[in-house]
């Protein structure tokens, strides 16, 4: 799917800023697509963007309307239903990343067909993937890994992407969930790809290409994650990495979401990705690890990654505290 900017970013009646963190990924790292925000009464969410109605919108030249917050069930209120079918009608296509289509809602999708507009279910490919077959494709490839999923997998595949295109190199960030997509303008929402078709998928998104062009693959779940594991498994082997990065977040006292499961250790968890994406490209490596240290105060911080680097012999970094440059100068 491809989502036409730029884009009006509907808050709805989001009840706090963490409810629209899927808007807020997108405002920051495509500024220059998010021209508004809009927000009902009782919205508690703020992008800091300017507040448009749909005919502000409208004349602004925004394409899609973007919902960019989530609530409990995903579900689509009848107040936001008037002001997306208005959208709709002013000539606007709808993107939402919510559980509840988009399309399965009678009125949305009685309009979009009468004005011609699209809905883009994010969550939901929309075309059938082959089963993947494991050949060598040309171009390069990096995949983010992680110990946990929340990890910040994401942000290290963009942030890679914004300091390798800064240097001149050609890098393309390849989406694999739902705020990923909406920021990319493209891709596939893995975790909702039937089981046989994963690695296919990520072959399909990430084709042959030049001997020196990089896919940015962002990753999904972990190899640990008792609930998730399956779609870590199918990203590596489709993605074919030349190049993999560990993310972790290192004040996690278990799992995400299970207390029962501690956390792998850093040479463990390496140790097994590399294992499995060595089954479609035997040269795969690690050339460094992203640490989430917004836990720790800045010495700890500075410290943690400092003993990191050495036990490991990679360079780790904090993407939002010191950026992904040493990252990229090991993949050169």
């Amino acid at each position: 799917m491809a989502i036409q900017h730029p884009y009006l970013m509907f808050l709805g009646d989001a009840p706090d800023q963490l409810a629209a963190k899927t808007a807020a990924g997108v405002a920051h790292w495509r500024p220059e697509w998010c021209v508004g925000q809009l927000r009902l009464p009782d919205c508690h969410a703020d992008l800091g963007l300017k507040d448009m109605t749909i005919a502000e919108a409208k004349a602004a030249g925004v394409k899609s309307v973007i919902v960019g917050v989530a609530n409990r069930g995903g579900r689509i209120s009848e107040a936001w239903t008037a002001v997306l079918t208005e959208a709709l009608e002013s000539g606007m296509d709808l993107a939402s990343g919510l559980h509840r289509k988009l399309v399965d809602v009678p009125a949305l999708r009685d309009t979009a067909r009468a004005t011609g507009r699209q809905l883009f279910d994010v969550r939901h490919p929309t075309r059938d993937f082959e089963v993947a077959n494991g050949r060598k494709r040309p171009g390069k490839r990096l995949l983010t890994v992680g110990t946990d999923c929340s990890v910040g997998k994401m942000y290290t595949s963009l942030a890679l992407e914004a300091e390798m295109r800064r240097r001149g190199m050609k890098a393309d960030f390849r989406a694999t969930g739902q705020t990923g997509i909406f920021i990319a303008g493209d891709g596939v929402s893995i975790d909702a790809v039937v089981a046989d078709f994963i690695s296919g998928a990520v072959e399909w998104l990430t084709p042959a290409h030049d001997e020196d062009h990089w896919d940015l693959v962002e990753g999904q779940g972990s190899l640990f994650h008792a609930s998730f594991a399956g779609v870590t498994i199918g990203l590596i082997h489709g993605a074919q990495p030349d190049a993999l990065v560990l993310c972790h977040e290192p004040t996690r006292p278990h799992m995400r979401g299970l207390p029962e499961y501690s956390l792998p250790s850093l040479e463990l968890c390496m140790a097994r990705n590399l294992e499995a994406a060595q089954l479609t490209n035997p040269a795969a490596r690690f050339v460094g690890i992203a640490v989430n240290t917004s836990g720790l105060k800045a010495e700890e911080a500075d410290a943690y990654l400092e003993k990191v680097s050495k036990a490991q012999g990679l360079p780790a970094v904090d993407p939002v505290r010191h950026g992904v440059a040493a990252l990229v100068d090991n993949l050169e």
